[in-house]
């Protein structure tokens, strides 16, 4: 079988999603969007307050783990990826968080030019529609509906005015002008339902008659002749088929795919690919470098009232919400429950945010498990900017094996100082005033662990992805020898190709990874099609003016 188009994206996640709709918006493109996953109809992932499930299920979860970690006694954590349409922002907690100004322009100076943060505001302004933010910096008729939550709970207010007491500032729109402070926590939510790139952007696309998403489709190869990409080879239904792409294949498979399908399609480090007996196109040793996460804690206070949400806890009381839900899509349903967030600096000299807090009104994990014994709050808690670098290697030259994943979390002295700063910066906030009235016992790590090495200890077993894996097909200046992409997203080394997901990021940003994936596909279609960037917004961010001095 043969098949003709002008475009190949490989994956429907974020910023494949996006890609989809945009190259598509001229009716001479014919685009083809392949997709392992299937469909995403059904509660557990159109739920917002369901979003513990589908990370869980096989059916919408690669289900990769990392290789044990070494600095985290050994431990394999779990490494989420959407294998749905949608990819993971159908399967990820709804947050949405643009990332700092001074993300983008580390991006800049790191070799990504034209990437700086008054390049991609435009595009992040062009993605949304932005139900309540700051005017003059939020969009307003873009497909991702991006709203706040109804702060139902006492303590989502709490928290804020603990933040205050303790001395930091508040912010009205973090994804506006100020991203440091206290604030409502954004989610991608529409209607009462989870509000993911399949249901902004791929649905749309899909009524045109130029665009054709298949489902199960396993990319095997990217086909290559005379270091040009010409098409993709792909399984579907245990049938091996060629489509072919007339200008360019497209790579949007996320930062544990995408560099994968780069390597048995020969581009990658030319020692790694021989050990695989695969043939080398391009020599590009970055690719499956650079990995990047967030590592974050769950600090968990009893609360002294029957306020939290395990009073729902219960088959009854779920079932309510889910008829609810079912019926009006309203009701506890329809919120992911992170409702509150902050962003402030661990300490002076530090330019920008580098520890993010998710509040939620329930002591949970994130998995759903271990709900604990009875009425509590949290807050997740971790360093932004570790410093630490993984690696993804291929185990094996068969497409359908699982790559080797090893993220080297801790491996930085540094990261166990940030991280306990961390937990004893959340604990003079959950000792502030604002929390008396619900304040009870210290869950975790429990008030007895206060030295360094007790603190470490509690780390070491306790911590978890944030899920926000990037940076394994870094942009970068062309003549970067650990760069994958220019910063038009090309293949180095080979014409036609292009990769455009968070695979791509010199450096992870400030907060969720959802919202800046997104941004990427947007602002890569204009270079894939040609098109003059939006034109540079010339709006001032927000720093702290004694940034240099003071912690808060």
């Amino acid at each position: 079988m043969n098949q003709q188009f002008d475009f190949i994206i490989i994956g429907a996640g974020s910023a494949g999603c996006a890609m989809a709709y945009r190259l598509s918006e001229d009716p001479k493109n014919r685009v083809l969007v392949l997709e392992f996953g299937g469909t995403d109809a059904g509660p557990f992932i159109q739920m917002p307050a369901a979003l513990s499930y589908p990370m869980n299920m096989r059916t919408y979860d690669w289900g990769y783990e990392s290789e044990p970690e070494p600095h985290l006694g050994g431990r394999r954590l779990a490494t989420p990826r959407g294998k749905v349409i949608g990819g993971s922002s159908s399967i990820n907690g709804m947050v949405y968080v643009r990332g700092h100004a001074c993300d983008f322009d580390n991006w800049e100076e790191m070799g990504a030019s034209g990437w700086g943060y008054r390049h991609v505001l435009p595009y992040f302004m062009r993605q949304e529609t932005s139900h309540g933010g700051q005017d003059g910096w939020r969009g307003l008729n873009g497909p991702l509906h991006v709203r706040r939550g109804t702060k139902w709970n006492p303590l989502f207010a709490a928290f804020k005015e603990a933040g205050e007491q303790a001395g930091y500032g508040v912010t009205q729109d973090y994804n506006g002008q100020r991203q440091e402070g206290f604030a409502d926590m954004e989610m991608t939510v529409h209607n009462g339902r989870r509000w993911s790139a399949a249901n902004a952007y791929l649905k749309p696309a899909l009524k045109r008659p130029n665009v054709e998403l298949i489902k199960g489709a396993l990319a095997r190869r990217i086909l290559i002749e005379n270091k040009r990409a010409t098409g993709v080879e792909y399984e579907l239904g245990g049938e091996i088929i060629e489509a072919k792409a007339a200008r360019e294949v497209i790579l949007a498979a996320s930062s544990i795919n995408s560099p994968k399908i780069l390597m048995q399609s020969g581009i990658g480090p030319a020692d790694h690919l021989a050990e695989h007996g695969i043939d080398v196109v391009a020599d590009r040793p970055g690719v499956g470098r650079n990995l990047q996460d967030h590592l974050e804690l769950y600090i968990q206070q009893a609360c002294s009232q029957p306020i939290t949400l395990y009073k729902h806890w219960n088959p009854i009381s779920k079932a309510l919400i889910g008829a609810q839900w079912l019926f009006f899509k309203t009701g506890l349903g329809a919120s992911n429950q992170f409702e509150s967030c902050a962003f402030i600096r661990s300490k002076a000299g530090v330019k920008y945010p580098d520890i993010q807090y998710h509040f939620l009104p329930f002591a949970v994990r994130y998995d759903g498990k271990a709900a604990v014994e009875g009425h509590g709050f949290q807050a997740h808690v971790g360093p932004m900017r570790s410093k630490s670098r993984g690696r993804i290697h291929l185990t094996s030259s068969d497409p359908r094996s699982k790559p080797s994943i090893l993220f080297n979390y801790m491996s930085e002295e540094e990261d166990w100082a940030d991280f306990r700063t961390a937990i004893r910066l959340t604990r003079e906030i959950f000792g502030q005033d604002a929390f008396a009235p619900y304040r009870g016992k210290e869950i975790q790590p429990g008030e007895a662990l206060q030295s360094d090495d007790q603190l470490n200890g509690f780390i070491k077993e306790h911590v978890e992805s944030a899920y926000h894996p990037c940076g394994s097909c870094k942009m970068g200046a062309a003549d970067d020898p650990m760069a994958v992409v220019d910063p038009t997203c090309r293949v180095i080394g080979v014409d036609g190709l292009r990769v455009a997901d968070s695979s791509i990021f010199p450096l992870i940003t400030n907060g969720n990874l959802n919202a800046p994936s997104i941004m990427v596909g947007e602002k890569a279609s204009d270079h894939i099609l040609g098109r003059d960037p939006l034109p540079a917004s010339n709006q001032e961010p927000w720093i702290h003016p004694n940034w240099e001095t003071a912690q808060r």
